[in-house]
C-alpha cells in the first residue's frame, strides 16, 4: 500500500551520513508506525505468502538469511505497487527436534508413566551446548517435559523475531502462529477428521520403517541414505540336493527368513523354484520363490527374505504372500521369547543366546556358530552399503510392525471422485502450478511418480499435534482400535490422553465399556502442510481467510520439495480440490568455500547475527539477493562488503546531488530541458521498466543487476558530468540549465531509492526520510511511462557516450598520477564522426567536469579517444 508517503521540497540530510545504526532506528520506526501491518481487504487486491516456519529448535543460519531475503524482496515490491501483503511469520515447534533440544539443553527425558512434579527444576539450563547422554537425563513426566518444550520455545522464538527484524524482514509480527498452537492444532485436527471421514486417513498394522533411538515410526519423506559400514557373509542353506549359498549383511536376521528369492530369468536358480531349503543352525523349511526384484548381479543374485531387514523385504513379504516372521521389538533387541517356528535344539539354542540382545550383539553370536557349524563360508567381507537413516538420527532405521495412522498420498492406488487415481490428480495440480524456476517441476513429479506407500503420519513422541480420537474398550479391557470415537469440530483442539469423549466420564479411561484415547502425536508435516490454511485463519477467522487463500506465493528450499511442498499440496487437493498457493519460488542451497551444502549436521554452518553487525544488514541482503532462485550460492563475505559499498553510496551520492540547490530540491520533470539529463531520465525509465519485468516474474537478481549497473553508472558518469552546472557556484551556466541538472539529479535518486529499497531497505529508507515523509516502502513503485513522456525521444546513447568521453579524459590524469582536479591546459579528443553532435551536446558540462581550462578540440577517430593534451601543472594541496 502507498497511501501514506509523499515526497515534500525541502532537504532535511544530516552532516555526516553512516549505515550504523540504521537498523535499530528504522526498525523502531517502522514496528512503531505500523509501516508493514496487514489491513484486511478483498482478494483482488491482495498478496498473501506462505512464509516458511523456521524450526525452533537452535539457532539460525546464514542460509535462512540467504532464502528468506530472496521472500522479503518480494513482498516490499509488492507492497509497493499497491497490494496490502499479508505476511505472517510461523514458528515450526513441535516434534523431534524440539525434543532433542529440550533433552539436551535440560538434561531431561519424558516417561509417560512418571506422575506430575510441580515447580520442577531441570538438572541443566542450557549448559555448554553439547548433548547430554541418555543415561545421565532425568526421567520426567510427560507434563513436565512438554512444559520445558514450551519454555525452550519460546525463548528460541524471541531470538529468531530478534535475527529476523536485524534483517529487515518485512514481516507483520501481529500475523503469527506455533505449529503447536491452539489455532495450528484446531486446523490440523479438523483437517484430519475430514480426512477419516472421507476414508483419505486410515490406521493399519503394518511393517513400516522404525528408529530404535527416538523410539517413532518414520515415513518415506524423512530418509535419508547414508553409507554405513557392514559385511557380507556367505551362508549356506540346504536343499534335498545341494547346498545354496547367499550373502547378507543382516546374518542376525536368520531367525526372521521367510523364503530365498532370485529373479526368474536367472538360470542358475530356475531349477530351485518351487522347492524348499532348511536354514542353517535353525533348521526352518523355507520355500525357493522367484521374483523381477532380485537382482541377479547382486551378491550371490539369490536372497533371503526376512521379517524385515529392508525395504525390498517388505514388497516380497506383500507381492508373495509369506508369513510373518518379526524377532526385532521397537527398542532394536531380539524378542525375547523364542517364537514358534524355532523348533530345532540347534535353534532353540542359539535363539536363547541372542534373546532381548541388540542386533550386534545378536549378529556376534549367529556368525560364531556359524563359523563354528561350518555354515558360514570363508571370513566375512568388509563393505560400504548405502543404509537408510531417519534425517535427525544416528543409527540405521529398522523395519517394525506397528498399529500407524496413514493419510493417502497417490502413494498406493485410491480412486477419487472424478474416477482419477488420487495420483494422476496431483501431478495435474503440479503442472498448475508457477514454479520458479520451473525445472524445479520434475523433482515434485519424480517424488510423486516414484511413492509406494502412502504418507505415515503418526509419531510415538511427546511434543506436537495430538492425533485427535478414541477408541472403546472391549469387555475384556482391551481397546477395539477399529471402533474409533472422533471430537465435534467445536470441541477442538482436543488432547485425548486428557480429555473425554462425549458420553463418557474420566473414571472410564482404560475399563471396560469405556475408553482409550489415542497415544500418538502427528508428525511434523502433518501440521506444517497446513501452514497456507493456519496462517490465513482457516476455521478460525472467515474473512482473513477469504482474504488471503489460496495464497500468491509459497517460497521454499529444494530439498523440501518432496515433504513441505508435497504434503501442502495434498491437503490442499483432499480439502478444497485446489493449490494451495499460485507460485512456488525454490530457492537454491548456500555453498561453503569447498563448494559443499551448509548444513548444521555438517558443522559448516555460518551464523548470521556477526556478519550483520560485520557487514550491515543491507549488505548481507545484497549478498543474499544477488543469488536466483534455484540456484545453489556459494558464502562470499566480500559480496556482502560490496553490498555495504553499495548501500553507503547510495548514502553518500543522494545527499550530494540532492543538496546542489541546498536546502530545496527539484522533482518537475518540467524542468528538464538539457538532452543529456532527458537521455539520464530515459535511462531511469529503461530500467524501472526492466527492473519491474524481472520482478513481476521472482527474478529479483535481473532486478538488482540493471539497477545496481544503472546506478553506480549515475554516481560514476552523469552525476561528475553535471555536478558543476548543478552547482552554477559563478553563474556559468544559464539558470535554466542549472534547474535542469537539479531536477535530474533529484528524479534519478528519488527512482534509485525506490528501486533499491526492497534490497537495501534501512540505507533506502534514510535517504526517503531526507526529503519525503512517511516510509519509502509504502511509497510507490516507480513507472516507466511518466519518465518517458519526460524524456520524449531522448537519446539514451548521449550519456553512454558522454560517460565514455569522460572516462577517457579522467584516465589521462590517471595515467600521469596526477590528481583529477588538475586542469587541461588544452586538449585534443578523437570521436567518430557519427558521434559529433552527441559530443557537442555535452561538451560544456564535459569541460567542467574534466577540468579542461583551454582549448578541447574535436578531432575525428575510429573511438574515443585522446589524440594530444597539456597538463597544467598539478594543484597545490591544501
Amino acid at each position: 500500500m502507498t497511501e501514506n508517503a509523499s515526497i515534500v521540497t525541502g532537504v532535511n540530510a544530516p552532516d555526516k551520513v553512516s549505515l550504523d545504526g540504521l537498523e535499530t532506528k528504522w526498525g523502531t520506526t517502522w514496528e512503531e508506525n505500523g509501516t508493514y501491518s496487514y489491513e484486511l481487504t478483498d482478494r483482488e487486491n491482495t498478496y498473501s505468502i506462505d512464509t516458511p516456519p523456521p524450526t525452533v529448535s537452535g539457532s539460525l543460519h546464514v542460509g535462512h538469511v540467504f532464502s528468506y531475503t530472496h521472500t522479503d524482496v518480494i513482498a516490499r515490491y509488492k507492497r509497493m505497487t499497491g497490494k496490502h501483503v499479508f505476511y505472517p511469520m510461523g514458528w515450526d515447534d513441535n516434534g523431534l527436534p524440539t525434543e532433542r533440544r529440550v533433552q539436551n539443553y535440560y538434561g531431561v527425558r519424558c516417561d509417560p508413566s512418571l506422575p506430575y512434579e510441580e515447580n520442577f527444576v531441570p538438572p541443566h539450563d542450557g549448559g555448554d551446548g553439547k548433548s547430554i547422554k541418555y543415561a545421565d537425563q532425568k526421567p520426567i513426566s510427560r507434563r513436565n517435559f512438554i512444559e520445558l518444550c514450551w519454555k525452550l520455545t519460546a525463548e528460541d522464538e524471541a531470538q529468531f523475531e530478534h535475527l529476523w527484524r536485524a534483517l529487515g524482514l518485512s514481516i507483520d509480527w501481529k500475523q503469527n502462529y506455533q505449529t503447536i498452537g491452539a489455532k495450528a492444532q484446531k486446523v490440523a485436527q479438523a483437517a484430519f477428521l475430514r480426512n477419516l471421514e472421507r476414508g483419505e486417513a486410515y490406521q493399519a498394522q503394518a511393517p513400516g520403517l522404525w528408529d530404535v533411538t527416538f523410539q517413532t515410526a518414520v515415513a518415506q519423506a524423512e530418509l535419508e541414505a547414508r553409507e554405513y559400514p557392514g559385511a557380507y557373509h556367505k551362508i549356506a542353506f540346504h536343499g534335498a540336493d545341494e547346498d545354496v549359498v547367499i550373502e547378507t549383511t543382516r546374518p542376525e536376521l536368520l531367525p526372521a527368513c521367510v523364503a530365498l528369492i532370485a529373479h526368474p530369468d536367472d538360470e542358475r536358480y530356475q531349477h530351485l523354484f518351487g522347492t524348499t531349503v532348511t536354514s542353517p543352525v535353525f533348521g526352518v523349511e523355507l520355500p525357493v520363490l522367484a521374483h523381477p526384484a532380485a537382482e541377479k548381479d547382486k551378491g550371490a543374485g539369490i536372497a533371503m527374505c526376512c521379517t524385515f531387514g529392508d525395504l525390498t523385504d517388505v514388497q516380497w513379504w506383500r507381492e508373495l504372500s509369506l508369513p510373518m516372521r518379526s524377532i526385532l521389538n521397537r527398542d532394536g533387541r531380539i524378542v525375547a521369547e523364542t517364537p514358534e517356528w524355532i523348533t530345532s535344539a540347534s535353534g532353540i539354542a542359539l535363539y536363547g543366546e541372542m534373546a532381548g540382545k541388540t542386533i550386534f550383539s545378536a549378529r556376534k553370536a549367529v556368525v560364531e556358530k556359524l563359523a563354528e557349524t561350518g555354515e558360514m563360508i570363508g571370513e566375512p567381507v568388509n563393505t560400504q552399503r548405502m543404509t537408510n537413516f531417519f534425517e535427525k538420527g544416528d543409527k540405521p532405521l529398522e523395519i517394525v510392525t506397528s498399529r500407524q495412522w496413514y493419510i493417502r498420498n497417490g502413494g498406493r492406488p485410491y480412486t477419487e471422485s472424478n474416477g482419477k487415481d488420487l495420483q494422476e490428480n496431483l501431478l495435474a495440480a503440479g503442472q498448475e502450478l508457477n514454479f520458479v524456476p520451473d525445472f524445479m517441476r520434475v523433482r515434485y513429479d519424480n517424488w510423486t511418480k516414484g511413492l509406494n506407500t502412502d504418507w505415515l503420519v503418526s509419531r510415538q513422541r511427546f511434543f506436537g499435534v495430538p492425533i485427535p480420537v478414541w477408541y472403546r474398550v472391549d469387555e475384556a479391557g482391551e481397546p477395539d482400535y477399529s471402533s474409533v470415537i472422533a471430537p465435534r469440530e467445536d470441541q477442538l483442539p482436543i488432547d485425548p490422553s486428557s480429555d473425554v469423549p462425549d458420553g463418557f466420564t474420566e473414571d472410564q479411561r482404560g475399563t471396560p465399556g469405556g475408553f482409550v484415547g489415542e497415544v500418538d502425536i502427528m508428525d511434523t508435516w502433518a501440521t506444517s502442510s497446513m501452514s497456507p490454511q493456519i496462517a490465513t485463519g482457516w476455521l478460525t477467522d472467515e474473512k482473513l481467510f477469504e482474504a488471503t487463500y489460496p495464497m500468491d506465493l509459497r517460497p521454499q528450499g529444494q530439498d523440501i520439495i518432496r515433504t513441505w511442498l508435497f504434503s501442502s499440496m495434498v491437503r490442499a487437493h483432499l480439502e478444497f480440490g485446489g493449490l494451495p498457493w499460485k507460485n512456488a519460488a525454490i530457492s537454491g542451497w548456500i555453498l561453503d568455500p569447498d563448494r559443499k551444502k551448509m548444513s548444521k549436521s555438517k558443522g559448516n554452518v555460518v551464523t548470521p547475527m556477526g556478519l550483520l553487525e560485520k557487514h550491515s544488514s543491507d549488505g548481507v541482503r545484497y549478498w543474499a539477493a544477488s543469488a536466483r532462485l534455484g540456484t545453489d550460492a556459494a558464502f562470499e563475505e566480500n559480496q556482502m562488503k560490496i553490498g555495504r559499498r553499495l548501500a553507503i553510496k547510495l548514502l553518500n551520492a543522494s545527499k550530494f546531488a540532492l543538496t546542489m540547490g541546498g536546502d530545496e530540491v527539484e522533482f518537475n520533470p518540467a524542468k528538464i530541458v538539457l538532452d543529456v539529463d532527458r537521455a539520464m531520465i530515459a535511462k531511469i525509465a529503461r530500467v524501472v521498466a526492466d527492473a519491474t519485468e524481472a520482478l513481476e516474474a521472482y527474478d529479483h537478481t535481473k532486478a538488482l543487476e540493471v539497477t545496481e549497473s544503472a546506478f553506480w553508472s549515475f554516481c560514476d558518469d552523469y552525476l561528475e558530468l553535471v555536478k558543476d552546472r548543478a552547482y552554477n557556484r559563478d553563474n556559468q551556466f544559464a539558470l535554466a540549465q542549472t534547474e535542469s541538472a537539479r531536477a535530474a539529479l533529484a528524479l534519478s535518486v528519488d527512482a534509485f531509492v525506490r528501486l533499491l529499497a526492497p534490497f537495501i531497505p534501512f540505507a533506502a529508507e534514510e535517504v526517503w526520510s531526507w526529503y519525503a515523509e512517511g516510509s519509502v516502502h509504502r511509497a510507490s513503485w516507480p513507472e516507466a511511462a511518466p519518465l518517458l513522456a519526460a524524456a520524449a525521444d531522448a537519446d539514451e546513447q548521449l550519456l553512454t557516450i558522454a560517460g565514455e568521453a569522460l572516462a577517457v579524459l579522467r584516465r589521462v590524469k590517471s595515467e600521469n598520477k596526477v590528481s583529477q582536479r588538475t586542469t587541461y591546459a588544452s586538449v585534443a579528443m578523437m570521436v567518430p564522426d557519427t558521434h559529433h553532435e552527441q559530443i557537442n551536446a555535452v561538451l560544456p558540462d564535459l569541460r567542467h567536469a574534466a577540468h579542461v581550462r583551454g582549448p578541447l578540440d574535436i578531432v575525428t577517430g575510429d573511438a574515443i579517444a585522446v589524440d594530444r593534451y597539456e597538463l597544467d601543472p598539478a594543484p597545490a594541496k591544501n
